[in-house]
């Protein structure tokens, strides 16, 4: 999608969910964690393991693996059983040799059966892993502009490498679980064939860790989604402030910020500490157990053999099958607080791969097509808010090759017409089209291929000026570079640099001057050949010679296209074959320059009194003209 502006749309996918307004959304991300915790702590997993969908063969493998691991690991105490009882008590040497030669076996499958299923769990987690992260990051350029203006780029960022770290850490041990849950059930069992009285004694006390457990469950989760908040908000803060560094310094809010800082990560570093304390609580819980299960084994299990009524091998076995019926006891304690985090983090980034598109395309919608650049605004209504729209009944027409200008003071809605007409937002009330297509019947993909947009701020990233001016253009060869700087006047000072269209700019462009970065931005617009273009207020800030080169290069890059063009400063659009006055939301005066100066509105009693920006009047016309504008 052409945007010069350095961002790119993608496909919408086709699948369609139910509106949802930027405010529900929003909402939607703040809403209490524990409230959406009950309500996902299965559907996360179904999710998740359905993004492990594609790889069922390697964890059908892997699952083989960890059955024939379980089932070395509990042979073991069955051979010392039979070595002791069945060899040892009756002399038979030969057998105890092959005893210990099946026990040598039996710890060989054991260590390939636990590599294998390790190899290729990390594989599938990591490939996992990547799949939920390029969803993101899809659902993040599909996401309306309602949405990123108002969610923090902090709390993108933790969802999309925190969060997403969790959920490897879980898929990393769900085989692990697996294997721990069968080696229980195996123990159970086995001790039940054994001697049944002993293993109901010794099982005895599993009751009482299941009623800890259940008690300990609800308060670990809330501190473990707590943690995770905090988390988030201390991401969110720190974003913020290295963001806008320069303001910071230039306003000297350092030791405040620090502050600021240092509570939040306090609170997060608490919170964390509570999560760890709870999520290591049951740990001596089980060793007291397992401590009083292998005493109950020596007690009761003792008297047993010394009656007779129990083998000596049998009791070993028990011995042996207790210390290992309590290790995937610990180790699932451990994984329960992983898991804990992991369904947490999965319900954010769930959540956020959830959020409906505002700005879908129609199902079978066509591309747009070859277009003449014939723009029309018919009626349109539009509020961020519904509730509370911005403009109201804005009719306006640019025949193909025209230049319209919008002026108005600050706020009375000039970007909005520009967003709407590219179609970041759909319209309330009437219809925008082009070439008589509604832009909402066609697909956004074909809508950036015919329109480009060069914005106040231009976006630069950290990629050679090569690179930077074909962003949108990757076809775009050298030579078409170097043309477009050419008449754009950027050649010469981009030849100056170290590795000339070769170098690497730095992040946002910071090596560059405002002005040599704006005019990477017009050699980008200009190299995309869009049929329509959109100039928000491009040569704000360039200096007055940089402006005149500009000026020189925009009659070259507007030529044969239509063009909408958000100005302040008068001088710069006296030229437009139009010039549309917006005031509060509303169009109240249009025309040609010369037309508006000889009405005596508000545009001829700005130009009439020397101020060169609507911006000078402080959004006040009423000061210019004497009447309200509505009236002008």
């Amino acid at each position: 999608m052409v945007n010069t502006s350095g961002t790119q749309d993608s496909k919408q996918d086709p699948k369609r969910r139910r509106p949802v307004s930027a405010e529900e959304e929003h909402s939607k991300l703040n809403e209490s964690d524990e409230e959406m915790f009950a309500q996902l702590d299965s559907t996360v997993f179904k999710r998740f393991f359905y993004y492990a969908s594609p790889y069922k063969r390697a964890m059908l493998t892997a699952t083989i693996a960890v059955i024939g691991f379980t089932a070395a690991n509990l042979s073991i105490p069955l051979l010392v059983k039979f070595g002791i009882d069945g060899a040892i008590r009756k002399g038979d040497s030969n057998l105890l040799t092959i005893i210990a030669m099946t026990l040598v076996g039996v710890a060989a499958l054991y260590w390939f059966t636990h590599f294998l299923q390790q190899v290729l769990i990390t594989r599938v987690a990591l490939r996992v892993l990547y799949d939920i992260r390029a969803d993101m990051f899809l659902q993040l350029q599909r996401l309306a502009l309602s949405f990123s203006d108002k969610t923090p780029i902090g709390a993108l960022m933790a969802r999309m490498f925190g969060d997403v770290g969790a959920l490897q850490e879980m898929l990393e041990s769900s085989i692990e679980i697996i294997g721990d849950i069968l080696t229980l059930f195996g123990i159970v069992v086995i001790l039940l064939i054994l001697d049944w009285e002993l293993a109901l004694f010794t099982l005895s006390i599993v009751p009482f860790l299941i009623l800890i457990r259940l008690i300990w469950q609800p308060i670990a989760r809330r501190a473990f989604l707590r943690m995770r908040r905090n988390s988030s908000v201390v991401g969110v803060y720190l974003d913020q402030n290295v963001s806008g560094i320069r303001v910071v310094q230039a306003l000297n809010r350092q030791e405040e910020n620090h502050g600021i800082m240092g509570g939040k990560v306090h609170t997060f570093f608490w919170s964390t500490v509570r999560a760890a304390r709870l999520g290591g609580v049951l740990m001596p819980t089980v060793e007291l157990m397992t401590g009083t299960a292998l005493a109950i084994v020596l007690v009761y299990g003792g008297g047993r053999v010394l009656n007779g009524t129990t083998e000596v091998g049998t009791m070993v076995a028990f011995l042996l099958f207790v210390q290992r019926f309590f290790e995937p006891i610990r180790t699932l304690t451990m994984h329960y607080a992983l898991l804990q985090r992991a369904v947490a983090s999965g319900h954010r980034i769930f959540e956020l791969l959830d959020i409906p598109l505002d700005i879908e395309d129609k199902p079978d919608a066509p591309p747009i097509g070859e277009v003449k650049g014939h723009i029309e605004f018919k009626n349109v209504t539009f509020g961020y808010d519904p509730a509370r729209p911005i403009l109201r009944n804005i009719n306006f027409m640019a025949e193909p090759g025209q230049t319209i200008a919008l002026v108005g003071p600050t706020g009375s809605g000039k970007t909005s017409i520009t967003a709407l007409a590219h179609r970041f937002y759909d319209v309330q009330e009437g219809s925008i089209t082009i070439d008589g297509q509604d832009i909402r019947d066609v697909t956004q993909e074909s809508l950036g291929d015919v329109m480009g947009m060069v914005l106040q701020e231009p976006f630069l990233f950290s990629k050679t000026v090569l690179e930077n001016v074909r962003y949108n253009t990757v076809d775009a060869t050298r030579k078409d570079v170097v043309s477009a700087c050419k008449v754009i006047g950027a050649h010469d000072f981009v030849m100056q640099l170290e590795n000339g269209y070769d170098t690497t700019l730095e992040q946002r462009g910071s090596n560059l001057s405002v002005g040599q970065r704006q005019l990477l931005s017009f050699a980008r617009a200009l190299v995309a050949d869009p049929k329509i273009l959109v100039l928000d207020e491009a040569t704000a800030n360039i200096d007055s010679y940089t402006e005149r080169i500009i000026q020189d290069a925009l009659k070259k890059l507007l030529e044969g296209r239509t063009a909408l063009v958000i100005a302040h400063r008068l001088s710069t659009i006296r030229n437009s074959d139009r010039i549309i006055v917006v005031r509060d939301g509303e169009i109240i005066e249009s025309g040609t320059h010369d037309a508006l100066v000889g009405t005596g509105g508000l545009y001829a009693q700005l130009w009439q009194t020397n101020y060169t920006s609507f911006d000078d009047i402080a959004g006040n016309a009423d000061d210019i003209t004497g009447v309200p504008a509505s009236s002008t």
